[in-house]
């Protein structure tokens, strides 16, 4: 009975170890990274998807993009255990070591590389390796010193769809690719100005800077976000322009990004937090309904 019971507590250690392990890959972040790579590997696979080659793309961008998350929250834990929102995430929360998490990291990462560039093309291996050294290597430290680390983490944010792109034609010389960094760069600066906003007091007592200093009435921010949600809507036409997508795509994506500015202008007027949660809700729903657009327009036209 003991050693049934021993072994009873042995697996459901190792299940929340596995559990912890997981988090540490900010799945949901992950997920983001992963369809918008696959967006960039269909449109970019013209007429013939090779679905075999989409699923070592997706493999190894899923390795690197799960161990770049995991790299940020070990260099971040420190910061992560002073914020109510973060406290309880694997490496503050002690349920991972420091030491256990950047060796998970880093193997991940390692991992990732070698298989994109051997089984996919180094073309594609070089690209999530760049979104990699600027989102560790720049954006991190920069969120303790300037704002404009918004503007530098929505690079490394907007390169999955270029990497999608890149696996499926080996090349980086499209319009329309840069269309598609285009939009997902745009959508980042509100999506993630309004996430400060609403957890701004948290920000501020872990000493990141992801709001600008002396902006009581939210005016600055506002300059970075309303510009923003404009240009999303000639940039978004830019994929029916270039041929694409059609109508359908047109349609759907105009009518998020005016759904989208809608709620920009409600936080221009009022710049508080429940406008700000408003935003932030409205970003949560934009990229998932471009793509859904995007698939649709694919499937059915």
């Amino acid at each position: 009975m003991k050693l049934s019971t021993d072994f009873t507590v042995s697996k459901f250690l190792n299940i929340k170890k596995i559990s912890a392990y997981y988090e540490l890959t900010k799945p949901g972040i992950t997920l983001t990274v992963l369809a918008s790579m696959i967006i960039g590997f269909i449109l970019g696979s013209g007429n013939g998807i090779d679905y075999m080659l989409l699923f070592h793309a997706a493999l190894g961008t899923w390795l690197i993009a799960s161990g770049t998350a995991a790299h940020n929250q070990f260099l971040e834990w420190r910061l992560d255990g002073k914020m109510k929102r973060t406290q309880q995430r694997p490496v503050p929360s002690s349920k991972i070591s420091p030491q256990q998490s950047v060796l998970f990291s880093l193997g991940l990462i390692l991992a990732g590389l070698i298989y994109l560039i051997a089984v996919v093309n180094y073309v594609a291996g070089l690209v999530s390796l760049v979104t990699t050294l600027i989102y560790l290597g720049v954006y991190t430290p920069m969120k303790r010193i300037s704002v404009l680390n918004v503007f530098i983490g929505a690079i490394p944010g907007a390169l999955p769809p270029v990497g999608g792109w890149a696996a499926a034609t080996g090349h980086l010389g499209s319009t329309a690719m840069w269309i598609l960094f285009g939009i997902v760069f745009l959508w980042q600066v509100p999506h993630v100005m309004a996430i400060a906003w609403v957890c701004k007091d948290d920000y501020s007592n872990a000493g990141f800077r992801m709001l600008p200093r002396n902006d009581p009435n939210g005016y600055k921010a506002l300059a970075l976000i309303l510009p923003c949600l404009v240009a999303l809507v000639p940039v978004c036409y830019g994929l029916y322009q270039v041929g694409m997508n059609s109508w359908l795509y047109l349609s759907g994506a105009l009518l998020s990004s005016l759904v989208f500015l809608f709620y920009g202008l409600i936080f221009a007027r009022d710049r508080d937090k429940a406008s700000a949660k408003k935003l932030m809700f409205a970003s949560f729903g934009y990229l998932p309904a471009i793509w859904a657009f995007v698939i649709l327009d694919l499937l059915l036209i």
